[in-house]
C-alpha cells in the first residue's frame, strides 16, 4: 500500500530558507517509506503584513521551492505535492498555488485557490487574502498511480460543494494543504477535515503549517490524514516533523458502496413558510 506523508514545517521568511527546510523533512519523510510527500500552503514562504499576507513571489519555473523538489523527486523517485507557493499572477496579485510533481519531476497538475480567506476574527485576527491574491477559476483533479487526487488549498476546507463534487468527479484522495490560523484551528480543524472524508467516502491529507509567523500571526499545525470511514490514521501535533500513514487505494470505493451518500443524493427546493401577525401561514 502506498505510503503518504504530512511535512510539517514552520513559516519561512525567504524561499531559500523554506526550500532547506522542505528538503530536510523529506529525507525524513524517505526514512519513514513515505513514497507520497505533501507540504502544507505557503510552504514556500510566509509572511504577514497587517491584515495581508506577504510570501515571496516567483514564477513558477524559478520559484526556489518548486525546484528543489522537483530535483528531489527526480533523484529519489517520489511524488510531492507543494501544498502552495505564490506565483506571478495577471496583475499586480498573485496565484495561491498548488502543484504536484511526480516521480520523475515534472509537475503534471496545477490548482489556484478559489475560495479567498476574507475574514474578521476580532482583535488582531483580521485577515484580507483577496487584496494581494488572485483567485482560481478551476476545480482539478488528477490520476496518479496511487489513487484520484482531488486537490484545494486551506480555506476551500469550508465550503463542502467543492469536495461533493470532486468526488463525485472521481476524487478518492482530497488534499488539503493549510495555514490554518491556530484559533480557527483549535474549533474547527478536526471536525472539518473529519466531515469532508465522511460525507465524501474519500481519504484527507491535511498538511498543516505550524507555528507564529513573522509579522503576526500563528498557525495551527496537526496535519492530518484521515481514511474513507473518518478514521484520523496519522496527527502531526504541535511540533515540526513528518507523519506517515498507509492508505488503501480500494477503500474509498468500499465505502460509497456501503454508504452510497454520493448518489442518494436529492434535487429539490425549498418552501418558505411565513407566519403573520394573525397567525395565518401561508407557504411560498
Amino acid at each position: 500500500m502506498p505510503r503518504i506523508a504530512c511535512l510539517q514545517i514552520s513559516a519561512s521568511e525567504t524561499a531559500e530558507e523554506a526550500a532547506e527546510l522542505a528538503v530536510g523533512l523529506a529525507k525524513l519523510a524517505l526514512d519513514k517509506g513515505a513514497s507520497v510527500l505533501c507540504l502544507p500552503e505557503y510552504c514556500g514562504g510566509l509572511q504577514t503584513s497587517g491584515t495581508q499576507f506577504s510570501p515571496p513571489v516567483f514564477a513558477e519555473e524559478i520559484h526556489p521551492l518548486v525546484m528543489k523538489m522537483q530535483d528531489f523527486a527526480t533523484r529519489f523517485k517520489v511524488w510531492i505535492l507543494v501544498g502552495s507557493v505564490a506565483v506571478v499572477g495577471p496583475d499586480e496579485r498573485y496565484y495561491n498555488r498548488s502543484l504536484l510533481i511526480d516521480d520523475k519531476g515534472e509537475v503534471i497538475a496545477r490548482y489556484d485557490k478559489l475560495h479567498l480567506f476574507d475574514v474578521n476574527l476580532g482583535g488582531e485576527n483580521r485577515f484580507s487574502e483577496s487584496d494581494t491574491v488572485c483567485p482560481g477559476k478551476n476545480a482539478v483533479i488528477v490520476n496518479t498511480p496511487f489513487g484520484t487526487l482531488g486537490l484545494s488549498i486551506c480555506y476551500d476546507l469550508r465550503f463542502a460543494g467543492l469536495y461533493h463534487t470532486l468526488a463525485l468527479a472521481g476524487a478518492t484522495i482530497l488534499t488539503i494543504p493549510a495555514a490554518f490560523t491556530k484559533a480557527t484551528g483549535e474549533a474547527h480543524w478536526h471536525v472539518l477535515n473529519t466531515a469532508r472524508a465522511i460525507e465524501t467516502g474519500s481519504y484527507v491529507v491535511a498538511p498543516c503549517m505550524i507555528g507564529p509567523v513573522s509579522g503576526g500571526g500563528e498557525t495551527y499545525g496537526h496535519s492530518l490524514i484521515i481514511d474513507p470511514w473518518g478514521r484520523i490514521l496519522a496527527d502531526g501535533g504541535t511540533d515540526v516533523g513528518v507523519v506517515v500513514a498507509d492508505i488503501n487505494p480500494k477503500l474509498s470505493g468500499e465505502t460509497r458502496k456501503m454508504i452510497p451518500n454520493l448518489t442518494n443524493g436529492k434535487s429539490f427546493s425549498v418552501i418558505n413558510v411565513n407566519i403573520t401577525k394573525e397567525g395565518v401561514r401561508h407557504a411560498i
